[in-house]
């Protein structure tokens, strides 16, 4: 059972990376690119984890540590490209990198 429930994780996660990868060829400037990480980095991942978990569980057992570093890396994962992405974004719109004027709302451009 829990390598059918494994096995559904990894795929969903690496459908969400497969989808943010398309994404990113459609952006329309850096900011876009920037901000289609987000399903990656704060769901696609940590699937993935999950799964890697989950497998090893199904296979030698429940290990107390390995879980417990899964929960810190998935925590990690979530602050850390969060504020990643926003101080990306800040210095892209900061050094007037070329947006697409359909990138709405630009509040940040009247603080430089």
């Amino acid at each position: 059972m829990l390598e059918i429930l494994a096995s559904v994780l990894a795929v969903l996660g690496a459908v969400l990376v497969l989808s943010v990868a398309v994404a990113q060829f459609r952006a329309r400037d850096a900011v876009s690119r920037i901000n289609a990480l987000g399903p990656a980095t704060a769901l696609g991942l940590p699937l993935i984890l999950v799964a890697a978990a989950l497998g090893w569980t199904a296979t030698d057992g429940f290990d107390l540590m390995l879980w417990a570093k899964t929960a810190v890396t998935v925590m990690a994962l979530l602050i850390v490209s969060s504020v990643a992405s926003n101080v990306l974004a800040r210095a892209t719109v900061r050094t007037d990198a070329r947006l697409d004027p359909r990138t709405e709302p630009n509040d940040l451009k009247s603080e430089t």
